[in-house]
């Protein structure tokens, strides 16, 4: 890494965490309002800090960023607070309700350093003078691309997703997109961020540049593998004795489409 990029990382961490310190009011807000919230803020940082090496393509993965976690967020944020979401917000404040403040400290840390590690693809292209040749604009191109696709999936299964709920809010959504399977959004996180470490690919020049932008990607895979399979576990219990429930998870893909993956629970 360069000496500039150096000398912003502590401006950026400390705006990473301090934003993602709204976990300490719930546990949760680590993994979505200061997920989402904190990204943006260090994409838009990270540009103004660094705009003397902005290029069009630069320009456009932080446009990319900052769209999706706008969207996320305010989505998140009015979900979190609407008077439909209050069983399950409640539900959700149990299942944290024994962690201690230790172990948040060290959450609030490691996602600060994660949620650092996802952006970095744009920090490694910012900190570039050069805008790459040939090859380095096709993965851009390749990059952009995923990452518009996976923002017009999540957004799309999210709408349908929502819509169905306000109509009918006991029953689990099986239309649109969920119809093919049954986690899209969560499909649609996956791709985007793939698409994001795409378009940096040109511009990891170290094996630790390489190494950080990884950890990122994989991260954030996992992490949506995970996040797919509570949601099963959430719905196995809610849906699970319905005749219909038991046809559908047996036979739309949880996450992949035409996959034959329809379960990521033990057996």
């Amino acid at each position: 890494m360069s000496n500039t990029l150096l000398a912003i990382l502590p401006i950026l961490a400390a705006i990473t965490l301090v934003i993602t310190a709204v976990g300490f009011r719930r546990m949760v807000y680590f993994l979505n309002i200061g997920y989402t919230f904190s990204i943006v803020a260090v994409a838009i940082a990270s540009v103004v800090l660094l705009r003397a090496n902005a290029t069009v393509f630069t320009l456009l993965l932080a446009a990319g960023i900052v769209f999706w976690g706008m969207r996320l967020g305010i989505f998140v944020t009015k979900r979190e607070l609407s008077k439909g979401y209050v069983k399950e917000r409640n539900r959700i404040d149990k299942e944290y309700g024994k962690i201690t403040l230790p172990i948040k400290f060290a959450i609030w840390i490691s996602v600060s350093v994660l949620y650092l590690m996802m952006v970095s693809p744009l920090l490694f292209s910012l900190e570039s003078s050069s805008a790459g040749g040939t090859v380095t604009m096709v993965f851009q191109i390749i990059g952009f691309a995923l990452m518009a696709g996976g923002l017009i999936l999540e957004g799309i299964a999210d709408k349908q997703k929502s819509a169905f709920k306000f109509k009918n809010p006991s029953i689990f959504c099986n239309t649109g997109l969920y119809s093919l399977i049954r986690c899209p959004n969560y499909l649609g996180e996956i791709i985007f961020w793939i698409g994001t470490w795409v378009m940096g690919i040109g511009f990891y020049k170290t094996a630790l540049e390489w190494v950080i932008s990884l950890i990122g990607m994989v991260c954030i895979v996992y992490i949506m593998f995970g996040s797919t399979k509570r949601l099963e576990k959430t719905q196995i219990s809610r849906y699970g004795s319905l005749p219909e429930f038991q046809k559908y998870s047996k036979t739309v893909p949880i996450l992949i489409p035409w996959f034959p993956l329809y379960t990521l629970q033990k057996k």
